[in-house]
């Protein structure tokens, strides 16, 4: 028996959203990823931060001027929220790598208790700053 080669289309296709029907834990490790990307471009301001404060006065206020502007705050805001929403869902993930909470009911259930402990910590500290005067 002689094998024939086969070719790109004999091969089988991944599963894709037009088979696949959306549901909630998708978005929230697509979601996972996105955040991951946000937080590394957090460490690439805070970098900006760090030579800009030793850069002296004028490039610190210039640094400064640019993150307290209306474009700036949303994307700390974008941040605080990025950190949250990961640090919520790395620790639905360690729960899932003991053992718990892998069926598909409580899959969903973790999923939202994510963006709800992302929204409202985010609401939170977002909130402190505003009262203390932070922003």
């Amino acid at each position: 028996m002689t094998s024939v080669p086969r070719g790109p289309a004999d091969r089988p296709m991944s599963p894709h959203l037009q088979i696949w029907r959306w549901h909630v834990t998708m978005l929230t490790s697509i979601l996972h990823r996105v955040t991951g990307v946000g937080i590394y471009i957090g460490g690439l301001i805070v970098a900006v931060w760090a030579i800009s404060l030793a850069s002296g006065p004028e490039a610190y206020g210039t640094f400064k001027a640019l993150l307290g502007s209306p474009l700036g705050k949303l994307v700390m805001f974008g941040m605080s929220a990025s950190a949250f929403y990961h640090l919520g869902n790395g620790v639905r993930h360690l729960i899932w790598d003991l053992g718990y909470g892998l069926d598909k009911e409580q899959a969903n259930s973790s999923a939202f208790v994510v963006f709800g402990f992302a929204i409202a910590a985010t609401l939170a500290v977002w909130g402190i700053a505003y009262m203390t005067g932070a922003l």
